[in-house]
Parts: structure tokens; C-alpha cells; sequence
């Protein structure tokens, strides 16, 4: 059985991607795709220490496809055009530029670049994997990057992209995962309530998660 596994709004908490790493390697015994979603950086402690963590890559064999949260494009821009520093700066860039030392030009100019070139969105046979949502109206390959980065669902939305499942994060709700008919909201303020959900979906079969892997840490300021 091939195997994709999601990883929701990291937000800096280098220690459940760590954990949450291991646990999708052992989980199945056979490699399959990871697809993170989005949000690596700000709000957390450990925004750097995120992005060193996916640039090395993941265990041979495995496939990581890493896509662009509104805060990883928050922070790039940011990083190459001052004027919008002060925004990501209020919007929890503070805790990322503090994992950096506090200081902008500390900051790689590999890490701005593999923010750069994350794509917006991934899709197989039964879904479509974004950090925010899709415009069901429009076609996916003319969606607006902000609807990909910005969207929030309307409360109780149940519908994906005709029949496609969508999945993504971006809207938390701490209580999550949320679970519709049509689409599959992961974000589970990992950052804050030390508690990372990863949906585990199987290649062969339409639809929702099969499984959720959950990884737990201490939570903010905890």
C-alpha cells in the first residue's frame, strides 16, 4: 500500500517535526511521500533549526514535497524588501528572526531561497495538498496564490474540488483535526498546544485520511 503522510502548520516546533519524522518512517515499514504544508517558520522557537531540518532531506527512499505557507512568503518577502519587515515582524517574524539571532543579515541565503521556490500546490489521482485552500470555481492550474496562501473556509464547509479531497491547514482549530466530506483541515495550532497532527493518506483510495500520526511536545511557554 502506498502511503502519503501530511504534515500541518509547523510554526517553528523543531521538536515535533523531529518526532513527528520518526514516527512517519516507522509507521508503515515501506518509504512513501511526505507533503508538509506550509508554515515553518514564526510564532515557535526554532524556525532555523525547521528549515536546516528540511533542507537535509528526509530518510532515502522518501519523497518530501514541501509546499508555501502565507508566513514562508511572509518572511521572504520580508528578507527582500525592508519596508515589509514590520508587518511579518507583528505577525510572529519576532520569533522567527530570534532564531537567527536577531539579526536579518544572519539569516541564509540558502533558507530565503528554498523559501522562494516552495511550491503552492501538490496533486495526485484523489486529492489536492495546499497550505490554505482552493477556489472550487476556477481551475487549479489558474488558482490565485492568495486564495492558495489566504483562504479561510467558510465554518462547517464540507466540499473539495469536484472530486478531489483537499488538504490543508492554515485555519486552526485546536480541537482538530476537522474532517468533511470533501476536504481534511490539519492545523492543529501545533505551536501552541505542543500537539502536531499528521494525516496519513492511501494513494489507492479517494477520500480522507486513513489514519492520523500524533506527536506531542511541551506546549507554548509550557
Amino acid at each position: 500500500m502506498s502511503l502519503t503522510y501530511v504534515i500541518p502548520d509547523i510554526h517553528g516546533r523543531d521538536d515535533l517535526l523531529g518526532r513527528a519524522l520518526t514516527k512517519i518512517a516507522a509507521y508503515g515499514g515501506e518509504a512513501g511521500i511526505i507533503v508538509a504544508i506550509g508554515d515553518y517558520v514564526d510564532k515557535g522557537p526554532d524556525s532555523r533549526q525547521v528549515i536546516d531540518r528540511l533542507l537535509s532531506g528526509v530518510a532515502d527512499g522518501w519523497r518530501l514535497i514541501a509546499l508555501k505557507g502565507n508566513h514562508d512568503a511572509m518572511m521572504e518577502q520580508a528578507l527582500r524588501n525592508p519596508a515589509k519587515m514590520a508587518s511579518w515582524l507583528e505577525k510572529g517574524g519576532d520569533a522567527a528572526l530570534a532564531s537567527y539571532g536577531g539579526d536579518p543579515f544572519a539569516v541564509p541565503q540558502t533558507h530565503i531561497a528554498w523559501l522562494d521556490r516552495l511550491q503552492l500546490m501538490h496533486v495526485d489521482a484523489h486529492r489536492v495538498y495546499v497550505h490554505a485552500g482552493v477556489d472550487p470555481e476556477v481551475p487549479l492550474d489558474r488558482q490565485d496564490e492568495v486564495t492558495m496562501l489566504w483562504k479561510r473556509y467558510p465554518k462547517g464547509y464540507k466540499h473539495g474540488f469536484g472530486e478531489l479531497h483537499v488538504v490543508h491547514g492554515h485555519d486552526n482549530d485546536p480541537d482538530g483535526p476537522l474532517l468533511y466530506e470533501g476536504r481534511t483541515n490539519l492545523d492543529t495550532l501545533a505551536w501552541r498546544t505542543g500537539r502536531l497532527t499528521v494525516g496519513v493518506f492511501d494513494d489507492d483510495k479517494a477520500g480522507g485520511p486513513v489514519d492520523f500520526i500524533v506527536v506531542t511536545g511541551p506546549p507554548a511557554g509550557g
